[in-house]
């Protein structure tokens, strides 16, 4: 179920957004509600990466530690 919100944002921005999303065949709306999707899961991807860094600790072997000049060499 969809639900309507109303936002602000400053003229520029919204002429600007929606000459975009015109080039790119999409919507605001559409964009939006990626955007939406991507932060809200954010706070979840972080609280998973933080449970699997914590069960990673003290199982993972680093190899050899690499000199200064090792690690700047490209």
């Amino acid at each position: 179920m969809l639900k309507n919100i109303t936002l602000s944002a400053d003229t520029r921005l919204i002429d600007a957004a929606r000459h975009r999303v015109r080039r790119e065949h999409t919507t605001l709306n559409a964009e939006f509600r990626r955007w939406l999707e991507r932060y809200a899961q954010g706070a979840q991807q972080a609280r998973e990466f933080d449970v699997l860094m914590e069960n990673l600790r003290g199982k993972l072997i680093c190899g050899r530690k690499f000199t200064r000049e090792e690690m700047n060499e490209r």
